[in-house]
């Protein structure tokens, strides 16, 4: 309980009695301050009970006491202690009047209570108060202590912390979602703060930031020793934090990040194991790899999974806050539903082994969607801080290297095309064109039909266009000549010229799929 101007009018040894701003005595005194200058606010701070006996002012001046209580209570002084019996038997009217005024307390300080009395009350009563709110606090770091050893970890420490500053608590991961708050209802209120978590985790950590708007006041605290923030603790209150509920708050803080930093040690070992899995499931162990997976792994082995492979958009670049934040994103949403995922981080790369419909896919397909957001319709490229990703069909721990060889197919589509993320079974449901937008497929194209676009372009007849046509319907002379306009035997003696000028036979099934596929690749001339 702070000090107030109402304590020390009750303390009974001080016979302090009230002559002004009687609504304003629970107002919380912070020091006990004599001074008889005739302006004492450069020396204020703030909060301050005044003591004086008036040696240097006229207080029977009304204008004089109108101009000095003014500037006391602009300066943010709580109250006035008027010593009678020294320089003014009684309390001056003026002054009074005055300290009515601006509603500024006024109390009437005996002559026989020496100023060093109401000095040492003073100091008493906030070390009093300092004391309880220390022990306050080392009870409360005994509290989260046991919640967070308690089964319910986390979430029985917020709850806790949650009553002790008399507000409410929120958790939140790496990618800024809510993984916990107390009490439940607070949950909506923490996820609106997402944006604001994301840009304290822009920062080093430790960092913090007080946000908030009507309903509340919220600090934010990153969680981690790191240079990336681990999580981040939302706090909130209606009003700003005491001395006893700071020390709740650091605790917590303290509590969180060890519980963060040894989950992160946990997981670089688990990282560990699930590498070795995957390894033995490239060559073809799977039982081996069932065996050593264990709990830990054997639900995602059980039912369909996908690889992803995720690398910087550029080559030759290395993005490892790229790949780390994605990594952080799969195993956030996977962590939010319970998911089973294995994470392994290689060199300049990122294998991921998640469940086939699941939370870690769906949060490889946001952030290909955030990416193209970010682009535009207009983007040249990818950004430097790009990453791309291929995911493989659904597979089994039999067909895993058969699945990371799809996963690379499909990243190696992604990045020809400039795009995000490719699913391999787009490219095997859709048509084989899309693949042939290469240049050096294109090269092949025109290189194949460069002779034959020639003699076109010297007037010696539509040589390219003949061609296309009489691919087009497997080579049923009518029909290709109906679409040209021209008749059959025309159409086929502008065969027999390009079997001549490409010294190949359209007879062979292989050089009508190379000429086929050069016509689809090459600029639109049919």
């Amino acid at each position: 309980m702070p000090l107030t101007l109402a304590s020390l009018v009750q303390h009974s040894a001080l016979k302090l009695s009230v002559r002004a701003g009687e609504g304003r005595l629970d107002t919380p005194v912070r020091w006990a301050h004599v001074s008889e200058l005739a302006d004492p606010v450069p020396y204020m701070e703030g909060g301050e009970l005044l003591l004086i006996t008036a040696m240097k002012l006229d207080a029977e001046d009304p204008e004089e006491m109108r101009r000095y209580v003014r500037r006391l209570a602009a300066a943010g002084v709580v109250g006035i202690g008027f010593a009678i019996g020294v320089n003014y038997e009684a309390v001056p009217e003026a002054l009074v009047e005055a300290a009515r005024a601006e509603d500024l307390p006024l109390l009437e300080v005996p002559r026989r209570t020496p100023f060093l009395a109401i000095s040492k009350a003073v100091s008493a009563a906030l070390a009093a108060d300092q004391y309880r709110a220390v022990t306050a606090g080392f009870e409360a770091q005994r509290e989260l202590t046991r919640a967070a050893l308690s089964a319910d970890g986390p979430a029985e420490l917020l709850a806790k912390l949650a009553a002790h500053v008399h507000g409410w608590a929120a958790l939140y991961d790496t990618s800024g979602a809510v993984v916990a708050a107390a009490p439940d209802w607070a949950a909506r209120r923490a996820a609106r703060l997402t944006p604001d978590v994301e840009r304290l985790r822009e920062r080093p950590a430790p960092a913090s930031a007080v946000v908030g708007g009507t309903e509340d006041r919220v600090e934010l605290q990153s969680l981690g020793t790191g240079r990336r923030a681990r999580g981040a603790l939302a706090v909130g209150t209606g009003a700003p934090l005491g001395t006893a509920e700071r020390y709740a708050v650091h605790s917590a803080v303290a509590l969180l990040t060890l519980t963060t930093e040894r989950s992160r040690s946990l997981h670089d070992a688990e990282s560990r194991l699930g590498a070795a899995v995957l390894r033995m499931l490239m060559a073809g162990e799977a039982e081996h790899a069932r065996a050593v997976a264990g709990d830990l792994y054997g639900a995602l082995l059980d039912a369909p999974f996908r690889i992803v492979v995720a690398e910087p958009a550029l080559a030759g670049t290395a993005q490892p806050e790229g790949l780390a934040q994605l990594a952080d994103a799969v195993e956030s949403a996977a962590a939010r539903t319970g998911e089973a995922l294995l994470v392994v981080p290689e060199d300049g790369r990122l294998v991921v082994l998640a469940a086939e419909a699941g939370s870690a896919v769906q949060a490889c397909a946001q952030y290909a969607e955030v990416v193209e957001g970010r682009r535009g319709r207009d983007a040249a490229g990818p950004e430097p801080d790009e990453l791309v990703v291929g995911l493989s069909a659904p597979a089994g721990p039999s067909g895993v290297a058969a699945a990371c060889k799809q996963a690379d197919q499909a990243l190696a589509v992604a990045r020809r095309r400039g795009r995000p993320m490719v699913e391999h079974e787009d490219l095997a449901a859709g048509s084989v064109l899309p693949l042939l937008a290469d240049d050096a497929v294109r090269a092949f194209a025109d290189g194949t039909l460069r002779a034959l676009r020639e003699h076109d372009e010297k007037g010696r007849g539509d040589l390219v266009a003949s061609l296309y046509a009489w691919l087009s319907r497997h080579g049923q002379w009518d029909a290709a000549a109906v679409d040209l306009g021209v008749h059959r035997h025309t159409l086929r003696y502008r065969m027999r010229r390009v079997e001549e000028i490409l010294g190949r036979s359209l007879d062979d099934p292989d050089v009508r799929m190379e000429l086929w596929l050069a016509l689809k690749a090459s600029s639109p001339a049919t």
